[in-house]
């Protein structure tokens, strides 16, 4: 049995030069960006269990403690969903350069550090 394959819209990209500065300065951006909705993520999960909380320990009202444990679900997956975002795009910017140029990023550094 074949299995079915889609066609890809836009193949892999290959960088076939050298990393120049301002690539490097664009994956630093890139990255940075990546962790910062990491951290977003992480910060409405964390909202997500207080406002649980909140839901589960209200007494005079029984019949939406449910929202509560709900709350604790989204949050649970938000986090998984938040993590799994980042390691894929993590993974996908290390894969646009070649490991011969990621080395130079630390010659890079250093020249930025220099000024």
């Amino acid at each position: 049995m074949k299995k079915l394959r889609f066609p890809q819209i836009v193949p892999d990209y290959k960088n076939k030069e050298r990393i120049i500065l301002r690539d490097f300065l664009a994956l630093e951006r890139t990255t940075l960006a990546n962790e910062r909705t990491l951290f977003a993520y992480i910060r409405t999960s964390l909202y997500l269990i207080l406002g649980g909380i909140g839901f589960v320990q209200l007494k005079d009202f029984e019949n939406i403690r449910w929202l509560g444990f709900f709350s604790f679900g989204l949050s649970f997956l938000l986090i998984v969903f938040g993590l799994l975002r980042f390691y894929k795009l993590r993974k996908r910017l290390r894969k646009f350069y070649k490991e011969k140029d990621l080395d130079d990023i630390e010659s890079i550094k250093e020249k930025l550090n220099e000024n």
